[in-house]
């Protein structure tokens, strides 16, 4: 059987001004959102230089942590009904 990628409708993404982080260095394309960094002055992953906050049209996403940056880098989340033994 033929399928014909072309004859598929495909429904239009909403999407939202959203707050990015994008690399000052020229020529690299990196960028991240604001709601998934764990930094509050997050650096390039790609480049390790200094990012600055813009806004960028993008598709929408729910981010089920609210403030990943309260999160502090090295310590293991617990969900909240489990309890450790030590």
């Amino acid at each position: 059987m033929y399928f014909n990628a072309r004859n598929k409708y495909y429904e239009a993404l909403p999407v939202e001004d959203t707050p990015i982080w994008s690399c000052t260095k020229e020529g690299c394309k990196g960028w991240m959102r604001d709601n998934f960094t764990f930094e509050y002055q997050p650096v390039c992953c790609l480049c390790s230089s200094p990012m600055v906050s813009t806004m960028k049209m993008l598709p929408s996403l729910a981010n089920p942590n609210d403030d990943l940056k309260a999160i502090r880098k090295g310590v293991q989340i617990h969900s909240s009904g489990l309890t450790t033994s030590q």
